[in-house]
């Protein structure tokens, strides 16, 4: 496979659990199984569903605005602006929050990709696997 460009404006999923407008850039769905890159917009006030990534570490960074990682599996919260990086370890049930006044734009995702979450969002088949190496 050779080197190939994309574009946050072209996205091939948009996965609403994450945000009203969550592009998911880099995934399975185009060939990317060991990353993933999303980028997400989060209105003021908008959040995502709490989730778990049971196999994958997310990592987060923040292009603007304010907001809050709730980390519902250690009762904590933190606050974070433009240019945090968050990072969610496997196995931590969580949400980001524009709960500061602000929108939030970012770009990152779990690593590997999440592929137990995309299959029961019904974002790839039950039967999707890697190509063999």
């Amino acid at each position: 496979m050779a080197i190939r460009l994309f574009h946050r404006d072209h996205p091939t999923l948009r996965l609403p659990l994450i945000s009203k407008d969550a592009r998911f850039v880099i995934w399975p769905g185009v060939g990317a199984w060991d990353a993933n890159l999303n980028y997400v917009r989060l209105e003021a006030g908008e959040g995502n569903v709490p989730h778990i990534h049971t196999l994958s570490e997310d990592t987060i960074f923040i292009l603007e605005g304010e907001g809050t990682i709730h980390d519902y599996t250690n009762d904590i919260s933190l606050p974070f602006h433009a240019g945090c990086i968050v990072h969610v370890p496997v196995g931590v049930k969580h949400a980001v929050k524009a709960d500061r006044g602000t929108g939030v734009v970012s770009v990152g995702g779990p690593s590997p990709a999440d592929v137990p979450l995309l299959k029961a969002a019904g974002a790839l088949p039950p039967d999707a696997a890697p190509p063999s190496q």
